[in-house]
């Protein structure tokens, strides 16, 4: 099974536990495991058994690489089930949704890769517990989509226009920059997560949400987390004055000419200014108005924002070159359907920002 579901029995009471059960593609989400994952919370939300739920990834490799987008190719080229795409963005969106707002704690375990849905599932847990290894990264730009499953709302929520940073440029952070900007709340080595899972199966849970949290969260604040002074240095510490003052123009085209132009030798700047260099014109457009936008939204109005940009990009050619060029074709050399971002027309991206939905058009039947 690509997702395995488990109902571990504890000293008093249950945890839920999502196993994502691929390793091999780096337990990227599938439709089939976004239903089986959206079927088990629906029923734990009001199971007096379950006290609490844990999300993981099976391996050493990966938490979730994100969504399974090589296998939404043929569908986005026009070929075989052309609904699949819409389809699973919906049920992908209302699943992080679902993981936001439960009404019981929600613990993410995360190690190796973290990226794209990874992160925006892992952002959606309450209490977010990682190892030394972790690799956090939204690096939607490469393939012509954007930060999207709530990035909106856990991007804008990161210190000055980090969020922007890391979308135009897909850096990646480390476990350090996790922890430094709150992406992360504990790290733990790899090896003590089974005893992590065998504590909380000795606890005694009552039931009661707000009870269960407290008790979770004073067993995590006593759980041994990993001096940070051993851990790797951050990449950010060394960087972040750079982005403030790189990305605070208020024109687009200024600023991605401002990261690219900043001439700083660093390897894992470059590495992001050569994602940024390479990447989708409209893609840093679409990041560029959903942070603006997304300030003043609810998390409900984030992810219907989304939703209709992620359906938009499914009609467009770009995502699907994007596929193509990293991940099909594996050339790297993506034919992006504008060169530039100031050649991006205006009507091109206002058209990701329709239409507006409501309660009761909501495809993914929001409450």
């Amino acid at each position: 099974m690509s997702l395995v579901v488990q109902e571990l029995a504890c000293r008093q009471g249950h945890i839920g536990l999502l196993t994502l059960n691929s390793p091999k593609t780096l337990n990227a989400l599938t439709e089939e495991m976004v239903i089986t994952a959206q079927q088990s919370l629906d029923r734990w939300a009001t199971d007096d058994r379950i006290c609490l739920v844990i999300v993981q990834g099976s391996g050493e490799r990966a938490f979730c690489a994100g969504g399974n987008i090589r296998s939404l190719y043929q569908a986005l080229k026009g070929e075989g089930d052309t609904t699949a795409p819409e389809r699973f963005f919906t049920r992908e969106y209302r699943l992080d949704y679902s993981v936001h707002r439960f009404p019981k704690p929600v613990l993410g375990l995360a190690r190796g890769i973290v990226m794209g849905g990874g992160l925006g599932l892992l952002s959606a847990c309450r209490y977010r517990v990682v190892t030394p290894d972790v690799m956090l990264a939204m690096p939607e730009i490469s393939i012509g989509l954007f930060p999207d499953v709530g990035a909106s709302w856990f991007l804008n929520r990161l210190p000055g226009r980090l969020g922007l940073f890391m979308g135009l440029t897909g850096a990646r952070l480390n476990v350090t920059d996790a922890l430094r900007v709150g992406l992360a709340d504990l790290v733990i080595e790899g090896t003590a997560i089974d005893s992590l899972l065998a504590q909380l199966q000795e606890e005694r849970w009552t039931g009661e949400p707000a009870a269960d949290d407290n008790r979770l969260f004073r067993l995590l604040n006593k759980t041994e987390s990993l001096d940070y002074r051993g851990l790797a240095a951050s990449h950010l510490e060394q960087h972040e004055r750079s982005i403030a003052r790189l990305t605070a123009g208020s024109e687009l085209p200024a600023v991605v000419d401002q990261i690219l132009n900043a001439g700083i030798d660093d390897p894992w700047w470059q590495s992001c200014t050569q994602t940024l260099k390479n990447g989708c014109p409209v893609t840093a457009w679409l990041v560029w108005h959903q942070l603006k936008k997304g300030q003043q939204m609810s998390l409900k109005d984030v992810f219907r924002m989304e939703l209709a940009m992620a359906l938009e990009c499914t009609r467009r050619p770009d995502l699907a070159e994007g596929i193509r060029a990293l991940l099909v074709d594996k050339d790297n050399t993506p034919q992006w359907s504008f060169r530039t971002v100031a050649e991006v027309p205006e009507a091109v991206v206002s058209r990701h920002f329709q239409p507006v939905w409501d309660d009761t058009s909501d495809p993914m039947q929001l409450e």
